[in-house]
């Protein structure tokens, strides 16, 4: 069965490259926005791999931590190499390693030097020595504590260079966390801002080259801690004689995001090349949405009517599969069932051990897949020659079936190489997957669980790729029609530029989930919650996401309340308001949050039962859980119209009491619960809270008016804030608020409006991109709608901060503040929901 399968995939395949290649490879909807991180390879918070660069081959393809995880990817054209995808790691000699393989030792102060302490001769005897790196005991490598709070150390290290040859590069690499500085015999070639980056490549320029000296030389390094973690590593290499280098970089002429695909074209010399990569996670097929496998997909074609010898060559490491580059891997080759593989993982494999925010997976395995097919190979070997050997014949180097590395420097590429052979006009096709196999996903209440498409072990990472080899053509085909549907929705939403932020926002959506089920067979949707404390399901990151789900396939948000409610009624909890969290990802059991936040999260588990019951038309997901609902709209009702001294989600801005934004939460999720209650039959309880709920409102605009607009706190004049919380009012249809009280917000908001958004509030020049997308869906009409959008469109198309799109930034220098690679960007389809339940009224 499986060869006739197979037979049959190859027939299919040969057809439809013929006859559909223009569509398969070519954008059905052309973008223009430019993301500041482009996904590549993505399907869960671990396997996760984007391009930081506007140019696919200007940089090294990294996890949303900023961890490398290479993909390179190269074109031969007669004899002549064009890298187009990542780029090589540089052959570099160490001249003063960084401690990933040695443990250096330098002299280091806590306190400010003297000003000439960056220079060589300065005498630094009466500093401590110590062993790097420099920083908190619980991050890698650390051997000289420093973790202070608004402290600073002053870090010294000097070396001796026997050889000093001009022609070749030097390179610093530097890792930090976080305002750092460093200086190379007294000239400084680093500064940065409030920011955290392992393994940063600073080339010298020409004129810092002539600062090195023979023998000693100093670096001298300055690094700020303002809160979290801290952290100084640095080291000097220059560049091996005999480097192995790609001939040249291909010509980008063209690169689209769609919601499941990323389009790249290219010329290299005298063709072109067509590369698209591909997530086939389709909302509506949870077996496809969860499988952790994507698809790389290439076309070839002359573009001079003449015939071209064409090899094409991907490469990736065991890089894939570890935390930290000092982690031993192993890797090998086998083929099953008319499928070839690179596997490759660590040879501890901690399953679901390390827990945290910026951390990659050390478990499971990554693994290259091709189809056999005629003309392609796979490789293991020596990182340098494979490429070597590709450059000189465009064939893969000596290769081996097993390789076992020790450390990063050891760790092989792991290729695939496939012969085009003569290219003409019509072009040559294929195409290669990569996957990852985490085991078991989630430790959820104790107990491991592996992912969703596992079927609690029934189907394996093998039978996967089968499947998506088999359905190749069928599947790309769907994930056309999920860019097609998200696109045009959010177009006829809210314009052109509101469709391409919600095509580039999708999979970073749904990649910060993990999809499993529990022992009872329930459906659970976790996110982790990335760069801002790496939380698993939190309610109020849950909260701003549900809009993309709700739209789509409202069973993932109940996969993400569930075991809320679940934990929420279990003895471990015994508060008359949800738990903030459930633990660290990816360990979920039970809340780790050193806060509670008490308003904000029961109105974000009530509001969201609320909307599940409108849109199914009944209240039964709510009716399992109607007692702990009740509890929490009670004490929404006590203790909502006025909030105390709580956090709400915007917790970065700090506590403040008297929250307008918070109260108007409180109101609507006791409005959602007097809605449930009508279904229910309970007529009298619903005419009671919604009479609660009414009287809140007519209060609250008593309590916030200000003139020509509405504060940010009841008792602070002068102040103000998006009110986003308002929109469940207008998407309910509930009236509980006058129309004017919407415009009056709607037209000061214009008018307070910065270069890249709207502020969140007068505090500061941040904002949120979700919730600027919920305060402009109150707009009246969709011109007023897209003078929000413009501004935050601009923000993302024009940010230095190169990272999986941040949802916190400031709004006047468009730089992140912190965030991102978050699921929070699943609200910005806020205005499509709304639509949506408008038209099935």
């Amino acid at each position: 069965m499986k060869s006739k399968q197979f037979t049959l995939f190859l027939l299919s395949i040969a057809l439809y490259t013929t006859a559909y290649a223009t569509d398969l490879y070519r954008p059905s909807r052309n973008v223009e926005l430019r993301l500041p991180s482009v996904p590549l390879i993505v399907s869960d918070p671990n396997f996760s791999i984007w391009s930081p660069c506007d140019k696919l081959m200007d940089g090294t393809t990294l996890h949303w931590t900023d961890a490398p995880k290479s993909l390179i990817g190269a074109l031969r054209v007669d004899g002549k190499s064009y890298r187009f995808l990542g780029k090589e790691k540089l052959n570099l000699q160490a001249i003063a390693p960084m401690t990933d393989t040695e443990i250096w030792e330098g002299t280091f102060l806590r306190k400010k030097p003297a000003d000439n302490w960056i220079s060589l001769d300065f005498d630094d005897k009466e500093w401590k020595h110590g062993k790097a790196a420099f920083g908190s005991r619980d991050l890698p490598r650390v051997h000289t504590e420093w973790s202070e709070q608004n402290s600073d150390i002053y870090v010294r290290r000097t070396f001796d260079i026997n050889e000093l040859e001009s022609e070749r590069d030097f390179y610093i690499i530097y890792s930090h966390d976080d305002v750092f500085e460093l200086y190379l015999n007294g000239e400084k070639l680093v500064t940065t801002g409030e920011e955290w980056k392992n393994n940063v490549y600073l080339k010298l320029t020409d004129e810092a080259k002539k600062k090195l000296r023979k023998r000693k030389n100093v670096i001298a390094a300055h690094c700020h801690n303002t809160t979290g973690g801290a952290y100084v590593d640095f080291g000097l290499y220059c560049e091996k004689k005999d480097a192995v280098k790609f001939a040249a970089e291909a010509v980008q002429t063209s690169v689209d995001v769609l919601a499941t695909s990323t389009y790249y074209t290219f010329t290299c010399g005298p063709v072109e090349l067509d590369v698209v990569f591909t997530a086939p996670q389709l909302i509506d097929d949870l077996d496809l949405l969860s499988t952790p496998i994507n698809y790389i997909s290439y076309h070839v074609r002359s573009l001079d009517k003449k015939a071209h010898d064409v090899q094409l060559y991907f490469e990736t490491t065991p890089e894939l599969a570890v935390n930290e580059n000092t982690q031993p891997t192993s890797a090998k080759i086998f083929s099953k069932n008319g499928i070839r593989y690179i596997e490759a993982g660590t040879i501890d494999q901690p399953v679901c051990h390390h827990k945290g925010d910026g951390i990659c997976i050390d478990w499971g395995y990554a693994y290259l897949a091709t189809p056999s097919r005629t003309g392609t190979e796979i490789g293991l070997g020596d990182y340098y020659e494979m490429k070597r050997s590709f450059i000189q014949n465009g064939k893969s180097g000596l290769s081996t079936l097993n390789w076992w590395a020790r450390c990063a420097e050891e760790q092989p590429a792991m290729t695939f190489v496939h012969n085009l052979g003569a290219v003409d006009k019509t072009g040559n096709t294929g195409f290669l997957m990569l996957g990852y196999d985490d085991i078991y996903s989630i430790e959820y209440m104790y107990e491991r669980y592996m992912g969703y498409w596992k079927h609690e072990g029934k189907v394996s990472i093998f039978d996967a790729f089968e499947k998506l080899r088999d359905n190749y053509l069928q599947i790309m085909q769907r994930c056309r029609m999920q860019d097609e549907t998200i696109y045009d929705d959010a177009l006829k939403a809210g314009g052109k530029q509101y469709a391409e932020i919600c095509s580039a926002a999708y999979r970073q959506a749904i990649s910060a989930h993990k999809l499993f089920t529990d022992k009872y067979g329930n459906l659970l949707f976790f996110s982790k919650e990335n760069n801002s404390g790496g939380f698993i399901n939190t309610v109020d990151v849950t909260y701003p996401s549900t809009p993309l789900f709700l739209t789509y396939n409202i069973d993932l948000v109940k996969g993400m309340m569930t075991s809320i409610f679940d934990y929420n009624a279990s003895k471990r909890w015994t508060k008359p308001y949800p738990a903030h969290d459930l633990g660290v990802y990816p360990i979920a059991n039970g809340q780790i949050y050193g806060a509670d936040m008490p308003v904000e999260e029961s109105g974000n588990m009530v509001i969201l039962s609320a909307t599940i019951a409108m849109i199914e038309g009944n209240a039964n997901y709510a009716k399992k859980y109607w007692d702990l609902l009740t509890i929490w709209t009670n004490y929404l009702v006590e203790n909502g119209l006025d909030p105390e001294n709580q956090l709400c989600t915007d917790d970065f801005a700090g506590h403040w009491a008297h929250n307008a934004n918070l109260s108007l939460k409180a109101i609507m999720g006791i409005t959602g619960y007097s809605e449930m209650a009508r279904m229910l039959g309970m007529n009298d309880v619903a005419d009671k809270y919604i009479t609660i709920a009414k009287d809140m409102a007519c209060k609250w605009e008593s309590m916030a008016r200000e003139g020509d607009h509405y504060r940010l706190a009841f008792d602070r004049k002068d102040t103000w804030s998006q009110k986003y919380n308002m929109i469940w009012d207008k998407m309910w249809q509930t009236n509980l608020f006058p129309d004017e009280i919407a415009k009056k917000e709607i037209a000061y908001y214009l008018t307070k409006q910065n270069t890249y958004g709207l502020p969140l509030d007068s505090r500061n020049t941040y904002s949120k991109s979700d919730w600027i997308l919920w305060s402009a869906s109150m707009s009246a009409n969709q011109t007023e709608f897209e003078k929000f959008v413009s501004p935050l469109y601009k923000y993302i198309n024009e940010t230095v901060s190169r990272v999986p799109m941040s949802d916190y930034f400031y709004t006047d220098s468009g730089k992140m503040v912190g965030f991102k690679a978050r699921s929070v960007v699943g609200g910005y389809w806020i205005k499509v929901l709304m639509d949506k339940i408008h038209s099935s009224k």
